[in-house]
Order: structure tokens, then C-alpha cells, then sequence
């Protein structure tokens, strides 16, 4: 009999052959399933967590599944044959995630018709006390009674009244049918194959190949972000700004950009792919104003 371990191992090496399953939203590649999770992560790809609860919407600090990849990322899989579109009959574990949400959504309900009625009857004692402070009357302790009696029996709370994150509504239920077959797309809409999306994809692969770890760098204003190692246990070194060999670049924009890059205490670099399939890196660094 093998030791648990030998059997462990042998699970995780079954795992790994398993091809990552895809859901396209539209043109966005979302991983639900943790074992997918943990397939791309040992891959080297990071992607982006997206999921929250509905109760707690704006907080970015506990996120969760789903996992957004990058276009990058998505075709590097593709084209190292490991992933695959998930059929809608397997995804088994979206159906148990939904089934989750609704048992959320009715348990959300419960707790805000009992604060709702709470807040009711606090707004009924406040009216019928300044009522009695102010024509001076004697205790309305009965009459308070049996109005918070009533109450209880006559309050209705609906669901429209519900406190909800409103980008968890189904897209396409209040849209026209010409609507609703374009958000039911079965590929993703973006088109991969512009030259700006093919020198993104060569420099993302030769980056990842060289054992760097890339992100989103949006908010640099560049391409990727590129780490030394895993994000979580390092900063990002470099800013990665793809541009081809023959693309003329303002002195202005480089300027920003070395500026940019100094203030985040990361180098900026440029890169290119030259006609013989390799990729030309150029850093810029900010040494001071002349």
C-alpha cells in the first residue's frame, strides 16, 4: 500500500496535465475552479481576482474567484495547448457558486428586513415622543405599545428594497433580444491578432519565458508589470511599455514616462521585437533635470 503522500503526489501531477477551464464574459476569460486557479498559478501566471461579496462591494482587500487573466495570458495557455473552454454542462462548480449566491442574497434579505423594521419602529418612538414633549401630555406607553404591535404585523419589506451590488444583476434580462444575443457571445470579442495585441503577446511571452512574473500595469500607464518573482512576496522591478522598432516616440512622452517610473521607484523599459524573433529591451532612467 503507498503512503499517503506517494498518493498526494500522484494527484497533483494528474492535476497538472488537466487542461485550465475558460469561461468567456464576454471578451473576458474568467477561471472559477480552484484546481484551475492553482494550475495557472504554477504556471508562473497571475491574472487578477475579481469576486466580492454583495454586502461589501467596494473593498478590495478580501478579494475572490472569479480570476481574470490577462489576453496574454489566455493565448499562452491556448498555445501551450492547457486550456480549454469550460461546456456549460461541466461547470458544476458555477452552478454550486450560484446556488451559494442565492442563499446569500436570501440570508442579506432577512438581515435588512429586520434592520429596516428596526429602523421603522425607532422612527415611530421618535415622532410620537417629541409628539407628547411638545403638547405636554402624560405617558403614551400603551398607545406606543400597541402602535410597535401593529407594526410588526402590517411591515412589508421587498426584495426591489434591497441593498445590492448593482454589477450582480443578469446582464441582458432587461435588454432587447439583439442585446442579449451580443452578451451571449461564445468567443471573446476583442481581436488578438492587431499588430499592438501580437508585440504584446511576443514581449509578455519572452518575459514570462525569461522567469518574470507580469501584471496589468494600467495604472502605470504601460503594458505589464514585471516582477522578479510571485507579486506577493515582491515589488514589480521594471514598467514594460511594448512599442515596435519603427514607431517614433515623443521626447515629451519620454520624458513622462522616465519621470513616472522614477517616482515609483521602477525602471522604465521599452520594448521591441526585431524581425529575427528577438525582443530588444531599452531602460530609461530618470537622472535629474539639466
Amino acid at each position: 500500500m503507498d503512503p499517503p503522500h506517494c498518493r498526494e503526489d500522484e494527484e497533483e501531477a494528474e492535476d497538472s496535465t488537466l487542461a485550465v477551464g475558460l469561461s468567456l464574459c464576454d471578451s473576458a476569460p474568467l477561471l472559477w475552479r480552484m484546481r484551475d486557479l492553482k494550475a495557472v498559478r504554477s504556471r508562473g501566471l497571475v491574472g487578477a481576482l475579481l469576486g466580492s461579496l454583495p454586502r461589501a462591494p467596494r473593498q478590495n482587500s478580501q478579494l475572490g474567484r472569479p480570476l481574470l487573466l490577462l489576453m496574454e495570458e489566455e493565448k499562452l495557455l491556448r498555445e501551450e495547448q492547457a486550456a480549454a473552454d469550460l461546456p456549460a454542462a461541466n461547470q458544476d462548480e458555477g452552478v454550486e457558486l450560484h446556488l451559494q449566491y442565492e442563499e446569500e442574497q436570501q440570508t442579506s434579505f432577512e438581515e435588512q428586513k429586520v434592520l429596516a423594521l428596526e429602523d421603522r419602529k425607532s422612527a415611530l418612538l421618535r415622532a410620537m415622543t417629541s409628539s407628547q414633549t411638545d403638547s405636554g401630555t402624560g405617558t403614551l406607553d400603551e398607545t406606543v405599545q400597541t402602535r410597535l404591535q401593529d407594526l410588526d404585523q402590517t411591515f412589508t419589506f421587498t426584495r426591489s428594497a434591497m441593498a445590492v451590488q448593482l454589477s450582480t444583476a443578469r446582464a441582458g434580462l432587461g435588454y432587447c433580444p439583439e442585446a442579449r444575443t451580443f452578451l451571449q457571445a461564445d468567443r471573446p470579442i476583442r481581436v488578438q491578432e492587431e499588430p499592438c495585441c501580437h508585440i504584446r503577446y511576443r514581449v509578455f511571452r519572452d518575459l514570462r519565458g525569461r522567469g518574470f512574473f507580469l501584471t496589468s500595469a494600467g495604472k502605470f500607464g504601460g503594458d505589464f508589470l514585471v516582477y522578479p518573482g510571485d507579486p506577493l512576496r515582491f515589488h514589480a522591478h521594471f514598467i514594460a511599455i511594448c512599442v515596435s522598432l519603427d514607431q517614433s516616440l515623443r521626447l515629451l512622452d519620454l520624458l513622462a514616462v522616465a519621470r513616472l517610473g522614477s517616482n515609483v521607484k521602477k525602471t522604465v523599459l521599452l520594448c521591441s521585437p526585431a524581425p529575427d524573433g528577438q525582443i530588444c529591451y531599452t531602460s530609461l532612467q530618470w537622472s535629474g533635470m539639466v
